[in-house]
This record gives C-alpha cells, structure tokens and sequence, in this order.
C-alpha cells in the first residue's frame, strides 16, 4: 500500500514536470497583454483572446509555411524510409565483405555532428545550383544522408536480425526470390519499426532549422519562420507605429504561442502512432 502511494507520487510529479512547459504554453496561447502583468494572473487568463494568434499566423506566414514545412517533411520522410529500410535490411540479412567496418561507419555518423559536413555540403549543392530548392532533401534522403538516418537503420536493422531465418527459408523454399521475400514476406511484419522511423522523420524533419537555414535562403519552414517571428512583428511595429522595442515579456509570449502552432500538429501526429511507437522500441532493442 505504501509503496502504491509512493509510486503514485512519483508518477504524477514526474509527469508534471514533463508536462509543465507545454501547459504553460497553452495557458499563454489565449492570454492577454494585460495578464502578463497581472500577478493574480497565473494558470487561468481573465481577458481571453486570440489577437496573438492572429499575429503569429500573420507574422509567421503560417499557412504558406505549413505547406513548404508538410511538401519538405513528405519528402524527406518517404525517401529516408525506403532508403534506410533497404539499407538496414541488408546489414540485418545478408553476409558480405566489410559488412562491419560499413556499419560501424554508420554507428559513427550518429557522433559527427552535422555541422562538421555543413562547408562542403553547402559548397556542393551551390555549385550545381540546388539551393532554395527541394533537390538538397531529396539527394539526401535518398543516399542515407538525412538527419539522424544512422539511428533509423540501426533500429531497422535490430529489427530484422530478430526475425526467424526459417520464414525466409519457406518463402525460398515456395519460389521466392531476395526481392519478393523481402517486400512480400519480411516487409508486412516490420510496421512497427518502420512507423516508428516515419514518426521520428516526421518530428526532426519537422523541428530542424540547421538544413533548413542551410538549403533555404529565400523560402521558410515553420521552425525557421518560428524564430523570426518576434523580429518581424517588431520590424512592423518600427514602421507603423515608431516603436522601436517591445517588451520582452510579451516577445515571449508571441514566442510561447508560435511554437505551441509548430508542436500542434506533431501533437495529433503521436496520439496516433504512440502504440506503434512503444511497440518498436521495445522490439528494437534500443532499450534494455
């Protein structure tokens, strides 16, 4: 009994403080001016309104961004997919030499930081003239080369080394050749592990501002229109109003509710996957 309390306890503390920063944000999201100066102001707004809303979808370009943000992350996410499934199915399934040596490779592009490559990536694709294009994501994506694409084939490849050799032997045995045993037998069975390596595309696709400042100079994604948010509303306000600086509780605010428009969607997209999610965590031996 006593250590169901304490358990208890702990659960909701832990998860408070998880949660904490995003209640906070919605708390913001509906608040006026007037309440950020308001000490009896705390959870509960008095003056509800949506006037910070309409400045950050205004001042963000929100919707027009949204869609550059979805076109970027569809790419990226279906492209990264196939090529890291592929890729991990090879390692996971087939002996060749210097198999090793090219996962251990693979191991060591999850501790290179990306700004390390970030000179001669940029370089390259200036030279052939791809920049403010979707071409940088795609070429990317496809050669394996995307944001964290060592992670998502060292969990796919974890998930077919589990995978019993005999089912691959009955497919063999029935006329099945590499290719259909792979599409039409091991495939069907990794829907965890893939969905979980859509779901984690999906979320640092959409999150990154490194590739996004770096590919993109004229065009925006929602995370790089999110960090400009609060210099253009004030750029507007020096121009129409002669205000030079406003203040920095409020530019906080406008912050708070540009970022809960940026995690919203991400928000809808895990109350649909989390099962999944779990499932191939456990299943991929990432942890334990």
């Amino acid at each position: 009994m006593a250590w169901s309390i304490v358990r208890a306890v702990l659960i909701i503390g832990i998860s408070f403080i998880i949660l904490y920063p995003l209640l906070m944000k919605i708390s913001m999201f509906f608040m006026d001016q007037k309440d950020l100066y308001d000490r009896t102001v705390k959870w509960i707004p008095k003056n509800l309104t949506l006037e910070n809303v309409k400045i950050a979808l205004e001042y963000m370009n929100y919707w027009h961004t949204f869609m550059n943000t979805v076109k970027v992350v569809l790419f990226t996410t279906v492209l990264q997919t196939i090529s890291c499934t592929l890729v991990g199915y090879g390692f996971a399934r087939f002996r060749f030499p210097g198999r090793s040596l090219l996962f251990s490779l693979v191991i060591f592009t999850l501790l290179v930081p990306p700004q390390t490559i970030m000179v001669p990536l940029y370089m390259n694709f200036r030279i052939l003239r791809l920049l403010d294009t979707y071409w940088p994501y795609i070429l990317t994506s496809a050669t394996c080369m995307g944001i964290r694409n060592g992670l998502y084939i060292y969990m796919i490849r974890q998930f077919f080394r589990q995978m019993p050799k005999e089912i691959e032997e009955a497919a063999m045995v029935d006329g099945a050749g590499v290719f259909k045993t792979f599409y039409s037998v091991m495939l069907p069975s990794a829907t965890p592990v893939l969905v979980t390596t859509v779901l984690f595309s999906i979320v640092w696709q959409w999150n990154d501002t490194f590739y996004a400042n770096l590919f993109w100079v004229k065009n925006q994604v929602l995370s790089s229109a999110l960090s400009a948010l609060t210099d253009n509303y004030q750029q507007f306000l020096r121009i129409t109003e002669g205000i030079h600086e406003f203040s920095p509780v409020y530019r906080s605010l406008l912050d708070n509710v540009g970022m809960l428009l940026v995690i919203f969607p991400l928000l809808i997209l895990y109350a649909f996957a989390q099962k999944y999610f779990i499932e191939s965590i456990e299943r991929s031996g990432i942890v334990g």
